[in-house]
């Protein structure tokens, strides 16, 4: 049975345990190359396209749309027309789900703590490896939304993702609100993990966030990479903020997460009932509300940070969408030759999730540039 090739629930990061075949892009007796897209995946953040792994014919579907299963149970089976339909059916009879544990990598949850508030964050990696990175979030968000990140980029490196003020597991409760509580949060997690200095990767709102530590904190910063992020622009989606922070039902929340990605099929049932969840914690609205008004009022971002970028030594990266809905593409036009720009066709403001095998190559290509330029 060495010619038969299961394919299996893949595994889109460290936190993922299952997932829902949505449905085939494929039947049976098609002849699929590796790469071709063959189904669709829901998992708790997005619906994905998943390309198969390997080539062959495909003879057995055994996952149906629709169903749950565990990372590594048997979705299908690829084998040559030479192979019986009796040898499919031991192999599949015989077929053990293998432990998710990918080599005994794991995500490490901690608390940092802010003006004894709990700013929660994870962990995954190596500390004896290259210099660590941190990944912030956008508005709304939380250290999930790096799901098909966080396992790629920790291959080299340590990868810390925190929950901001407000957001997430961290308290719910925020001060001020603004971008000098929220870069104090990320500092906080930097303190209590020991990392002198970090590469800092910031998505939407997270982008300025990690502008805002460079500027306050240049020290304590390797490089920035900013992920569809404020702080090079004027505006911002007024309706998708105010739609996020007012919506409640089901059908609300689906229009405005709609709004983030370029594909709204990609929105998922599981995505839409965990931010439904999110905002019905004590605390979440008016948290949300005080750093809205504080960071985007009116539909205006509250600060920019594009001369600091320009001017700054140290390598910044802009990954951005150019179909984003939330934050005009165009802002990363006419900055300095030094900030690396990338652009990518057919993905919308989340470019980490809609397109993470090709922006994780990016960030990791980044880290590489600009440890080599420090050494």
């Amino acid at each position: 049975m060495s010619d038969i090739q299961p394919i299996v629930m893949p595994k889109w990061g460290l936190a993922m345990a299952e997932g829902t075949l949505v449905g085939w892009s494929v039947g049976e007796g098609s002849d699929i190359q590796k790469g071709d897209e063959i189904a669709e995946i829901e998992t708790t953040k997005i619906t994905n396209v998943f390309e198969s792994p390997v080539s062959g014919v495909l003879r057995r579907q055994i996952t149906k749309g629709g169903e749950i299963v565990p990372v590594g149970a048997l979705l299908a089976v690829l084998a040559p027309s030479t192979v019986s339909d009796a040898e499919i059916d031991a192999f599949i009879g015989a077929f053990v789900v293998e432990s998710a544990d990918d080599n005994g990598s794991k995500v490490v949850e901690r608390e940092a703590h802010l003006d004894g508030r709990n700013i929660f964050y994870k962990f995954s990696g190596s500390a004896e490896d290259g210099i660590p990175a941190v990944l912030i979030h956008g508005f709304g968000g939380d250290a999930d939304n790096w799901l098909f990140n966080i396992e790629s980029l920790s291959a080299s490196r340590p990868v810390y993702a925190l929950d901001l003020p407000g957001h997430g597991k961290s308290t719910k409760t925020v001060v001020k609100g603004d971008l000098d509580e929220l870069a104090d949060a990320v500092i906080a997690v930097l303190d209590d993990a020991g990392v002198a200095k970090a590469h800092l990767v910031g998505h939407s709102l997270g982008g300025a966030v990690a502008f805002k530590v460079l500027d306050k904190a240049p020290t304590r910063v390797a490089s920035v990479a900013g992920v569809a992020p404020a702080g090079l622009g004027e505006g911002v989606n007024d309706a998708y903020i105010r739609g996020f922070i007012s919506a409640e039902k089901r059908k609300d929340v689906k229009s405005a997460l709609q709004m983030l990605v370029a594909d709204p099929e990609q929105v998922s049932a599981t995505m839409i009932e965990g931010i439904q969840r999110y905002k019905r914690l004590e605390g979440v609205k008016e948290a949300i509300e005080t750093i809205a008004a504080k960071t985007m009022p009116q539909g205006r971002q509250a600060v920019s940070f594009r001369s600091l970028v320009e001017k700054t030594d140290k390598p910044v990266l802009v990954v951005w969408g150019e179909k984003d809905a939330i934050i005009d593409p165009r802002h990363s036009e006419g900055v300095a030759s030094t900030v690396s720009v990338v652009r990518l066709p057919s993905v919308g403001h989340m470019p980490h999730l809609e397109a993470a095998k090709t922006f994780n190559a990016q960030v990791a290509k980044h880290f590489e540039n600009a440890e080599a330029k420090s050494r």
